[in-house]
């Protein structure tokens, strides 16, 4: 069976036919007009999720199969491909969570599908308040690589990506070693010097995790670590982009610094979808989800405990406050975070998965998701 889906390219906003049969693109094609708001374009990518809807990758389940349904709720947002991010812990809980999401794979196909890598959220990180953010302080500790390729051989090859501090002795070695290993090496939860940032780069490093936020709330105004992966052309970054995490007039300023090299996480916890409250979780401890959707430390809205929106999300946070124009949204949440592991990756190839999304954007620009393909068939949503 064929299905055609005809909107705007979300490459240039140019009308464009895609042919889907059986699981594939079978044909693009250019056409004279489609409906005015409705754009096509390739599935979401997010590289930075610690759980949604009530469900956490950082906490473990009795009923393993339930995780599935994290895979299932991303995509009907369009999210068709994500990365569980599993944060600071004991060596033997992270272990743990690891060969929990191994295991889901194995027992869950559509899960297999979406989950196309593990993101490694710390130890590694810095064990200074402010720069740790929600991370257990009891846990942080120096890299140490004997312990990470243990977790490398534990999930199986999945691990694609660690966020870490440069600042501690060791590390550029240990980036080497990551690189190396094929891992995605990124700085972030740091109090890292200039020159430490700067090795770290030199060492292969290549992005910045949630730029902006796991920092002081007050910082010198020069030098300091924000600066410094500004100003490192190798480094891209990535934002969560709810409102409350960075001012718009922050995003604007890393936009025109980072160009296409800036791109959107939803940092979503299994608060995410929840409803206003105060709650025990595995990211942070104790937290209060407001009624605005802001997530924080409970009795301390000044320090954040990840994000409670999903990326779709993100996207219209900047689509409503003309930040970027859509094309640019979309690619933010999609093939630009796609590039990092699969720098060759090119949209709309005939023979490549359908992994699509059809939209609509509607009067307040924001947009609203119509129709979601994976793995050959269309995603109820809701």
């Amino acid at each position: 069976m064929e299905t055609r889906l005809i909107g705007k390219s979300f490459l240039d906003g140019k009308p464009l036919e895609v042919c889907v049969s059986e699981g594939k693109i079978k044909s693009v094609l250019s056409v004279d007009t489609c409906p005015e708001n409705v754009w096509i374009g390739t599935g979401f990518t997010d590289i930075q999720v610690n759980g949604y809807s009530g469900l956490d990758y950082n906490s473990i389940q009795s009923d393993i199969l339930a995780l599935g349904q994290i895979s299932r709720k991303l995509l009907s947002c369009g999210v068709t491909s994500h990365f569980p991010t599993i944060i600071t812990n004991s060596p033997e809980k992270i272990s743990a969570l690891i060969h929990q999401v191994v295991q889901l794979r194995k027992m869950d196909s559509l899960a297999h599908s979406c989950i196309t890598g593990i993101h490694i959220e710390g130890p590694f990180i810095s064990p200074v308040d402010g720069p740790r953010g929600a991370h257990f302080r009891e846990f942080v500790q120096a890299p140490d690589w004997n312990l990470f390729q243990k977790w490398i051989n534990e999930s199986e090859g999945l691990i694609r990506m660690i966020t870490l501090s440069p600042e501690w002795e060791g590390s550029t070695s240990f980036i080497e070693k990551c690189v190396e290993s094929g891992i995605l090496v990124s700085i972030g939860h740091t109090n890292a010097n200039h020159e430490q940032i700067m090795e770290a780069v030199k060492a292969g490093a290549r992005l910045s995790t949630h730029l902006g936020n796991g920092m002081h709330s007050l910082i010198a105004r020069h030098p300091n670590y924000l600066w410094s992966q500004l100003a490192a052309e190798n480094l891209s970054a990535t934002i969560i982009a709810d409102g409350f995490h960075l001012p718009a007039e922050v995003i604007q300023v890393f936009k025109k610094v980072k160009a296409e090299k800036l791109m959107l996480v939803s940092d979503s916890v299994a608060l995410a979808g929840m409803p206003p409250g105060e709650y025990e979780a595995a990211v942070g401890g104790k937290v209060t989800l407001a009624s605005n959707g802001k997530l924080h430390l409970l009795g301390n809205p000044n320090t954040l405990a990840g994000s409670a929106m999903n990326i779709l999300q993100g996207i219209n946070f900047l689509l409503k406050n003309n930040l970027v124009d859509l094309p640019e949204a979309w690619q933010m949440a999609s093939i630009r975070p796609h590039r990092l592991f699969e720098p060759a990756f090119e949209p709309f190839t005939i023979g490549q998965k359908a992994d699509l999304i059809l939209a609509e954007q509607l009067p307040d620009h924001s947009l609203k998701i119509i129709k979601v393909f994976k793995n050959e068939v269309e995603i109820p949503l809701g």
